[in-house]
């Protein structure tokens, strides 16, 4: 997936993308995909951390009460502490994003790996 600029990558596109990439259908891959952010939700909404080594990782974080103001009036009004998903990214990925591209040792040939017997 070669892209520049401030393009948006929608579910389908990364499903389209893995299936070719690895040769597993699209219906399958969406399959993975959908179950995997299932499983990563349900275990941050449980309070459980989710670590994606070289990626990052998922929690849930305490957010404290505050004073805010209504946009409209201006009236100071209380926001109630609440919790919210929260993600660190990883090493490889902030150093990726620094540099602009992902790093070609740590790219994996799916398709070779996949057809070695």
């Amino acid at each position: 997936m070669q892209r520049k600029g401030l393009i948006s990558v929608n579910k389908q596109e990364l499903v389209t993308t893995i299936s070719k990439l690895t040769g597993i259908t699209q219906k399958t891959v969406n399959a993975i995909i959908t179950v995997t952010l299932e499983e990563i939700t349900e275990t941050v909404a449980e309070g459980d951390k989710v670590v994606l080594v070289g990626f990052g990782s998922f929690e849930r974080k305490n957010r404290s009460a505050r004073e805010g103001r209504n946009p409209k009036t201006g009236e100071v009004m209380e926001i109630p502490a609440r919790q919210v998903p929260a993600f660190s990214a990883g090493k490889l990925f902030k150093d990726a994003v620094a540099s602009g591209k992902f790093p070609e040792e740590n790219r994996v040939d799916y398709h070779k790996r996949l057809h070695q017997s």
